[in-house]
């Protein structure tokens, strides 16, 4: 499908699949969180669609509403909103507990089952901390390099994928080298005008902050980062041969409905079937 769709496509595909299916739409950002999504949620009463984008997903649920469209629903990567006091203007609108998908899943018991099978228990014996406590500290100043970014912070407009981790992460101990990271963003993002001084400063300003780590690490990051961990630390046999392509797969395969309905997403849907009691989403 091509990727310059608009709110205004995502829309008329709402009101297309409306035609055929008269329970409950649920608009997401993208195919991989249908992928996880629909193994919780009914799929003969309730359809997926791909919004291909954030925005895209919040300007289609407007559109929707202002035509009195019912039995709609959307659900986004909290991403920075909490950070920056964003709160949903609309019901029908909810966000990820944690700041996206994947790192609801680290969160949860599912990545103790990813642990068990790819991870060396003699190995992870032998650390000096819990794996989530390493990632997470790891993933904090490129999480916070990616709000300052952001358009309701600095909006400079920092390039992050295709960031080559092991230029900034250190393989023995997972630790993060902040200039080695500005370094890298910035080469990435090709802006050379970028105040490297004034970055790293803002950045151990905020890491002294007592924001919510969960809030702050992208989920990507996390992956991205427990790759090289199982890769050079404590992976067993099966660990070592895993891509962060391959761990993002297995993190949202051990994700299982036990570990949804601790959310509270689920319970904000199942709140929402209440209210809109012609519409069910939930198995």
């Amino acid at each position: 499908m091509r990727n310059n769709l608009t709110p205004f496509d995502i829309a008329n595909n709402v009101r297309m699949t409306r035609t055929l299916h008269k329970g409950a739409i649920l608009i997401v950002e993208g195919t991989t969180d249908i992928r996880v999504y629909e193994r919780f949620l009914s799929k003969t009463k309730c359809k997926f669609i791909p919004a291909h984008g954030k925005d895209n997903a919040i300007g289609a649920l407007s559109i929707l509403e202002k035509k009195g469209f019912k039995g709609i629903l959307t659900i986004i990567d909290a991403d920075f909103w909490r950070l920056d006091g964003i709160k949903p203007k609309t019901p029908n609108l909810f966000l990820t507990d944690t700041h996206d998908l994947e790192t609801i899943i680290i969160s949860s018991d599912a990545f103790d089952k990813i642990l068990n099978e790819f991870g060396s228990v003699n190995k992870i014996k032998k650390l000096n901390k819990p794996i989530r406590e390493m990632l997470l500290e790891s993933g904090i100043p490129i999480g916070f390099l990616r709000w300052i970014s952001s358009p309701n912070k600095e909006n400079i407009s920092l390039f992050f994928k295709n960031l080559s981790f092991y230029k900034f992460v250190d393989k023995k101990t997972l630790e993060v080298d902040i200039d080695n990271l500005i370094k890298e963003v910035k080469f990435n993002s090709n802006n050379s005008t970028l105040d490297e001084n004034l970055i790293k400063k803002q950045l151990i300003i905020l890491m002294k902050s007592e924001y919510d780590p969960w809030q702050v690490c992208s989920g990507h990051d996390l992956v991205q980062i427990l790759s090289i961990g199982f890769l050079n630390i404590f992976g067993n046999h099966r660990g070592k041969e895993t891509t962060p392509e391959v761990v993002d797969g297995l993190l949202r395969i051990s994700f299982e409905f036990s570990h949804f309905c601790l959310t509270d997403l689920y319970k904000s849907i199942v709140d929402w079937e209440k209210l809109n009691q012609s519409f069910e989403i939930l198995n």
